[in-house]
């Protein structure tokens, strides 16, 4: 589905993203992290062609850099971390606006999607929103709600960048598992950016680690997602952290009892 050889950016003088190359087949949901500054929203910005790059990545056999834009909206649908929603949109208005690649040039007749819209907003659980001004929403609301509007665009790849960044911990665990009801489809994959390691190794299937814009690791993420490559990314005993914070909500439990 998704190959990347040798992608760079560059800024300035300043190399954000340095010769990473991989690859993401369908089925799979691919998770990239690494540090601060590692270069993963960049790398995903380069893939989605909203940062200029160097290197050669294609989609289905397709350059992606010689790709119209209706066509690469038709392939790829991004969801941010975070949204500057200024109209007053109902959700329902919202999500629709995932179906402008869709549109007939001439007519702007969408085929079937108004029952894709739907179908975006049922899945979310935003039917009884779906006429709601959008700007009432909570944050993990809107967020549900621009998940639904990138379903809607029906793209075989989802490029999500730090989806949850922020958001409580019901609103992290519905978009995660939203995600991965979406990637149940046959033909579909996910390419994620993200913070917190412990989603990443509960819903990744694969895994690609960064550090200082370099690609560490690649592959199955019981391959990556190793004792020693967390330690080398992030500098310090990513498992033994982890192992203190479980015990900690293991005594609780104890006393709990």
């Amino acid at each position: 589905m998704l190959t990347v050889n040798n992608c760079s950016v560059r800024i300035g003088k300043v190399s954000i993203v340095d010769d990473v190359s991989f690859d993401l087949r369908p089925g799979q949901w691919l998770m990239l992290a690494g540090p601060n500054g590692a270069g993963k929203t960049s790398l995903l910005k380069a893939i989605a062609r909203s940062l200029k790059s160097s290197g050669h990545m294609l989609f289905d056999g397709q350059d992606i850099a010689k790709m119209p834009s209706r066509g690469l909206a038709r392939s790829m649908a991004v969801l941010q971390q975070s949204h500057n929603l200024s109209y007053a949109f109902t959700v329902r208005e919202l999500v629709a606006l995932g179906r402008y690649a869709h549109q007939s040039a001439w007519s702007h007749q969408d085929l079937g999607g108004q029952q894709k819209i739907d179908e975006a907003i049922e899945l979310c659980g935003l039917t009884a929103l779906k006429n709601q001004n959008a700007l009432t929403l909570s944050g993990g609301e809107l967020q549900r709600a621009f998940l639904a509007q990138v379903f809607a665009q029906d793209t075989p790849l989802l490029l999500l960048d730090e989806p949850v960044s922020h958001l409580d911990l019901p609103y992290q665990q519905s978009i995660f598992d939203l995600t991965d009801q979406w990637l149940k489809t046959p033909g579909r994959a996910v390419l994620s950016v993200v913070h917190d390691l412990q989603l990443a190794r509960k819903y990744g299937s694969h895994g690609l680690l960064m550090k200082q814009g370099k690609r560490l690791a690649f592959g199955p993420m019981d391959e990556v997602f190793t004792r020693d490559n967390l330690k080398q990314a992030f500098d310090m005993d990513v498992s033994a952290w982890f192992d203190g914070l479980h015990a900690a909500w293991a005594d609780l439990q104890t006393l709990a009892d």
